[in-house]
């Protein structure tokens, strides 16, 4: 599609403001609506996940494909409307209180009859939806605010988008950072188009793109103009006919119009095959420490998590809009585990999506140096720390001799990296975690360093070690003698310089030594950063931390900060989420290459089979 074609008005749709209706006029004012476009796309998603979770998918497939999809295109919707507020030099905001006002609430800024509530999937829940994704009808004059349908808001936005590119110009509108737009790269499971977005046209086909799969084309069709995404040989149905097909049990096919209503093939749906979970629900509805208030809190806070995922994403991490789709995939099993507790009168309990304040969650949110193990995720790392790669220098004999640092990697200003050790975009997470049901409990011993220790002393040297802590890279084994045997010569200052030196080229800090018993601790002067380690022939091992950046588990409690500990990313851990060595056993590659991951190690493997 050339540029000229994309600027025109698609036929009957755009329709300038009408004399005396407020018109968007600065780009203040544009800025803001797109924020409510942000806070209108959201709204929709709690609704439509209650909807979806309530649903068996294996007797209502039909059901739960359709509100599914509609769902992926909403978030889809949600990541349009960011980069089109980022294109105009905006700030999308996402986690904050008025995001998650309670239910029954209004579609912000919108109608008054517009209402959203948190229902079970049945015929008042179409209703809500049916209502909610309404087209506009023919002739309906653009509504920046108290809009009577989503399609008359945006087309108050493209009219304030035209009218203020005809008088400041294109560039004078589009002043955003590019590198803030999230691209077809950052999003899956659609057929939607995730357009980035940096001048007038580009902007026209992303509020298109919005608006003709909520409501159908500008031609009065029952279709979006893609094609299913679940059924490739069919076109795609817009929402609001999809839930017309659920409302009315069959499906559309050529020939159908808005006014013949679906006459295809018939869609069965099955109500003793939906969760009847209680409308609305609440916390206040149940005591603090109760098991539904319990598995309510603990919805809210994975729920909140999305949240400050997606504004980071849209802040300059586009990377991390995979992590939070990704941690999407959790909610379900949560709010699923409550619609199955029952509740009042034959009901079941359900979600709340209660905003819970960020000094409440169980890590902060604030832009400090310091890693964040998210739950059955990836590492979220805050702060800009430097991401490079190092690679273990070996003898002919594949003696662990050095370290040697290679390339510094580009990272945003947040970047996820992955723990479940099956990303296709390693080191960084792809949000494939989420897909394969990836188990990240964490087991590793809190307590710190001193309690763990065991110490051998020497002549002028005290040796520590905390055996759980080795990821068995060999630098204290050496080609004849390990450590333990060599302090009873450490008379020879010789001897004592190699302990020291082999001890500094420990990535886990499992060895460290003191000049005395009891001593401070001498260790190496570490930046702080993260290393992507590679060992002997291609080998791909852990994440070392380095520098004495925090590492804070997913269950909030912190791990003791030291000056240098390795993180598990091959998934396999025993330990987690600190590595124990596991990668060797499995023979983990950075590209895929080694063979699938053996059971997990009885308790039998030796040393030297771990060394091998």
């Amino acid at each position: 599609m050339n540029r000229d074609t994309m600027n025109r008005p698609p036929q009957g749709r755009h329709r300038a403001a009408p004399a005396g209706s407020a018109r968007i006029a600065t780009l203040d004012e544009l800025r803001e609506h797109l924020q409510w476009a942000i806070e209108l796309e959201h709204a929709t998603l709690p609704p439509y996940l209650c909807a979806l979770y309530s649903l068996d998918a294996e007797r209502n497939p039909e059901a739960a494909e359709a509100v599914a999809g509609v769902f992926v295109e909403e978030m889809l919707h949600l990541a349009l409307a960011a980069n089109l507020l980022n294109a105009v030099g905006g700030r999308p905001r996402l986690d904050m209180p008025r995001m998650l006002p309670p239910h029954p609430r209004r579609l912000p800024h919108a109608d008054p009859s517009l209402v959203l509530s948190l229902l079970p999937f049945g015929p008042e829940a179409l209703d809500m939806f049916l209502r909610l994704e309404r087209p506009a009808p023919p002739g309906a004059p653009p509504e920046g605010d108290a809009y009577e349908t989503i399609g008359q808001f945006y087309d108050a936005v493209e009219d304030g988008l035209r009218h203020l590119c005809d008088r400041l110009g294109e560039r004078e509108v589009f002043t955003g950072d590019p590198a803030r737009q999230v691209h077809a790269g950052h999003f899956r499971h659609t057929a939607g188009r995730l357009v980035a977005v940096g001048d007038l046209a580009s902007a026209l086909t992303a509020l298109r793109e919005i608006v003709e799969e909520g409501e159908g084309s500008s031609r009065g069709e029952v279709w979006d103009g893609d094609q299913d995404v679940h059924h490739p040989e069919r076109d795609e149905v817009a929402h609001y006919y999809r839930f017309q097909e659920l409302r009315a049990g069959r499906r559309y096919r050529r020939g159908d119009t808005p006014r013949s209503g679906p006459t295809g093939e018939a869609i069965a749906v099955d109500p003793a095959g939906v969760l009847p979970m209680r409308r609305d629900p609440r916390l206040a509805d149940h005591a603090p420490g109760s098991a539904i208030r319990t598995a309510q809190e603990e919805f809210d806070h994975t729920y909140c998590a999305v949240l400050h995922l997606l504004e980071q994403a849209f802040n300059g991490s586009p990377r991390l809009l995979a992590v939070a789709t990704g941690t999407m995939y959790g909610l379900r099993a949560q709010a699923q585990a409550l619609m199955r507790m029952p509740d009042v009168e034959g009901m079941r309990a359900g979600p709340t999506f209660t905003y819970v304040p960020p000094e409440r969650r169980r890590w902060s949110t604030d832009d400090r140096q310091r890693i964040v193990v998210l739950p059955d995720g990836p590492y979220l790392v805050y702060g800009r720390v430097p991401l490079r790669r190092k690679r273990k220098i070996v003898s002919a004999e594949d003696d662990a001799l050095t370290w040697q640092t290679g390339e510094t990697l580009a990272t945003e200003d947040t970047y996820a990296l992955c723990r479940c050790g099956r990303s296709g975009a390693k080191p960084f997470c792809d949000g494939t975690h989420a897909l394969i049901g990836f188990d990240g409990t964490e087991t590793a011993d809190v307590r710190p360093y001193k309690e763990l220790q065991h110490v051998h002393d020497g002549v002028g040297i005290s040796a520590q070690r905390v055996g759980e802590l080795c990821i068995h890279a060999a630098f204290c084994i050496g080609r004849t003698r390990p450590i333990a045997a060599m302090l009873a010569d450490t008379e020879d200052s010789d001897v004592r310089a190699d302990i020291m030196g082999r001890i500094d080229h420990c990535p886990s800090g499992s060895y460290s030594y003191a000049l005395r018993r009891g001593g401070e601790s001498i260790e190496p002067d570490l930046p702080r950063a993260v290393s992507v380690l590679e060992e002997e022939h291609g080998l791909a091992s852990a994440l070392w931390v380095t520098g004495g950046v925090p590492v804070e588990r997913a269950d909030g409690l912190p791990l003791e900060t030291r000056n240098r500990m390795t993180l598990c990313r091959c998934g396999h851990s025993a330990n987690k989420p600190l590595c124990d060595g596991t990668h060797r056993e499995i023979d983990f590659r950075e590209d895929g290459t080694g063979p699938e991951p053996r059971p997990a190690d009885d308790g039998s493997t030796t040393e030297k089979g771990r060394r091998a």
